[in-house]
C-alpha cells in the first residue's frame, strides 16, 4: 500500500487512516490509538445494531480492535480502512451472538426476503452518560431501530445513523448493493415515514459513544496488546 511521502512530517490529525496504518506497521504502534478514537462511534453503532445489548458492546469493541491490530498487515487498502474495520466488528458481533446460540443476526430472512419475526423491543437500561447524551427524539429513534429485525437494523444503523455509503455498507455486511437498498427501504417502511421525518434530524445524536467510554475502550485495548500510551 503506497504512502504519500508528504504525510510523515504532517500532524497526525491530518494524515489519512491508511497513512496511519502504514506508520503503525512501520513501528509507531501507539498511533493505533488515533484509529480507535476516530472510529469508536462507528464501531459501537455497528456492534450495537447486531447485539442490541449495550452491556456487551465494549467487550466486542475491544475484541474488534485487538483483532484489527493483530491482522493490520493484512489490510491491503482495496477498501477504506473504516470499512475494513467495520467488517471486523460485524464479524465479532456475529461470533458473539452465535456463542449465545442465536441465529445469525444478518441471515434470518426467508427465500422471499421477508423477515420471519419482529424482535421484541430492547428494554436494557443504559448508563447515565448515554442517557445524558441523547435527547428525547434520539431515544425514540434508538428504541424504534432496536425493534427492527436484525437484517434491517444493521443496514439502517450503518446507512442512516453512521452515514456510510451504500457500497461501504454492502462491503461491511458482505451483501450486495441491491440488498442494502432493499433492506433500507423496508426498514424505512417499518419505522414509518412520519417517525423518520420527525427523528431524522436527531440521527447523528443516536447511539452516541461518549468520551469516558472511548477512553475506557482505548485503555483496555492497549492493556491487552501490552502497549503503553
Amino acid at each position: 500500500m503506497p504512502i504519500d511521502p508528504q504525510c510523515a512530517p504532517l500532524p497526525v490529525e491530518r494524515c489519512t487512516d491508511e497513512h496511519i496504518v502504514e506508520r503503525v506497521l512501520r513501528g509507531e504502534v501507539l498511533l493505533f490509538e488515533v484509529l480507535m478514537r476516530r472510529h469508536n462511534q462507528r464501531i459501537y453503532r455497528a456492534i450495537r445494531s447486531i447485539l442490541r445489548d449495550d452491556s456487551e458492546s465494549e467487550d466486542v469493541m475491544q475484541e474488534t480492535y485487538v483483532r484489527a491490530f493483530e491482522h493490520l498487515a493484512q489490510f491491503e487498502g482495496r477498501a477504506k480502512f473504516s470499512t475494513w474495520l467495520t467488517r471486523i466488528a460485524v464479524n465479532e458481533s456475529i461470533r458473539r451472538s452465535a456463542s449465545r446460540s442465536k441465529l445469525d443476526p444478518l441471515e434470518i430472512e426467508d427465500s422471499e426476503g421477508e423477515s420471519r419475526a419482529m424482535p421484541a423491543s430492547d428494554n436494557h437500561s443504559h448508563s447515565p452518560e448515554v442517557n445524558a447524551a441523547r435527547g428525547e427524539m434520539a431515544a425514540l429513534l434508538e428504541n424504534s431501530i432496536l425493534a427492527l429485525p436484525p437484517a434491517y437494523r444493521a443496514v439502517i444503523m450503518l446507512r442512516d445513523i453512521e452515514e456510510m455509503t451504500t457500497s461501504e455498507t454492502a462491503e461491511a455486511l458482505a451483501i450486495t448493493d441491491t440488498n442494502v437498498k432493499v433492506r433500507l427501504h423496508r426498514a424505512h417502511e417499518l419505522l414509518r415515514t412520519e417517525l423518520m421525518t420527525r427523528a431524522g434530524a436527531s440521527g447523528p445524536q443516536a447511539f452516541t459513544f461518549p468520551a469516558p467510554r472511548c477512553n475506557r475502550v482505548v485503555d483496555a485495548v492497549f492493556n491487552r496488546l501490552n502497549l503503553k500510551s
